[in-house]
């Protein structure tokens, strides 16, 4: 059992020798013992599964040599829909429609089209058990299962990030809020990422109003800093609901201490990976919307209606 929990953490088909190594045949390996256990936050009391997935994206990290599964996926469709009230006093604001689709299906669609098969849904508020009832196991998009979990309240788009940690399994994540929606696609974005390997990445996109964003300061290829609906934007590109990160994204989590609005905020994620230097960036074609207030739901609606969304 412990055999096949190891090939299942590590991605692998797990092998046992049916006969001993040849004489002479000699593996060595080294690793800091120390230096792990500090990184991944080993204790006596930590159960197996959870210290055999720890090690496993620490190791990775560091040394890029344990093959990644594909990238899983994770939709964020929970919190109140204050700003669509009365129409979320009923329902979910995912599930409201968008031209000729519930609004969910637009971020489905958008893994599924970048090979992003394994995804999860986080859902919250009410009738959070209507997105099994419209989803189901994904068979729509082609899928044979879907993930759940729900979360309580609003505790910001980085706790909801935080009750997906133990369905990672220290792989790597592309996270996309529930209400964006885009009229190309991300297939280069999660190629690039998967070719990075260690890190994040996020999507940008040039806007006419940065101050109203999460803004990104760039010089050349790389991200200085991003900041949240800055007076004086010292560039164009805001920062859009689309990032990808690496296993290490739910320790940083963890470290995380609520805003002024009582949330973990998923822009001092980014700004962790930008001091680490391991952030990295791509501007979107086409373009993009979220659906959040009635003024973008609308908007949403007319843009899907003329061309269409997440084309190739």
């Amino acid at each position: 059992e412990l055999v096949n929990l190891i090939g299942e953490v590590c991605g692998k088909e797990p092998v046992i020798a049916s006969k001993p190594m040849q004489p002479g045949d000699v593996v060595v390996t080294f690793a800091d013992i120390a230096k792990a256990k500090a990184q991944i936050g080993y204790a006596p009391k930590t159960l197996i599964r959870e210290g055999l997935e720890r090690f496993v994206a620490w190791y990775r990290a560091q040394n890029n040599i344990l093959p990644h599964r594909t990238m899983k996926g994770i939709i964020l469709a929970g919190g109140l829909g204050s700003r669509l009230f009365p129409l979320t006093k009923i329902t979910n604001k995912h599930l409201l429609p968008v031209y000729d689709r519930p609004m969910i299906y637009y971020p489905i669609e958008a893994l599924v089209k970048a090979g992003v098969t394994d995804i999860m849904i986080v859902t919250g508020g009410k009738k959070s058990g209507d997105f099994l009832s419209l989803l189901g196991n994904g068979s729509d998009f082609g899928l044979k299962h879907l993930n759940y979990t729900y979360q309580k309240g609003e505790g910001g788009i980085a706790e909801a990030l935080g009750l997906c940690e133990h369905w990672a399994a220290g792989e790597p994540i592309c996270v996309i809020l529930g209400d964006n929606i885009i009229e190309k696609n991300i297939v280069q974005g999660v190629k690039d990422f998967a070719a990075q390997k260690v890190g994040a990445k996020i999507m940008l996109k040039e806007v006419d109003d940065p101050e109203r964003f999460g803004v990104a300061e760039l010089d050349g290829d790389k991200v200085l800093s991003i900041v949240e609906k800055p007076k004086a934007p010292k560039s164009n590109k805001a920062v859009i609901g689309i990032y990808m990160y690496d296993g290490r994204v739910f320790d940083i989590i963890k470290t995380l201490k609520p805003s002024d609005r009582g949330e973990l905020e998923i822009t001092d994620v980014n700004n962790w990976y930008i001091e680490d230097g391991s952030m990295t960036f791509e501007v979107l074609n086409g373009w993009w919307t979220d659906a959040g207030t009635f003024d973008s739901l609308i908007k949403a609606s007319n843009l899907v209606s003329d061309g269409g969304a997440n084309l190739d």
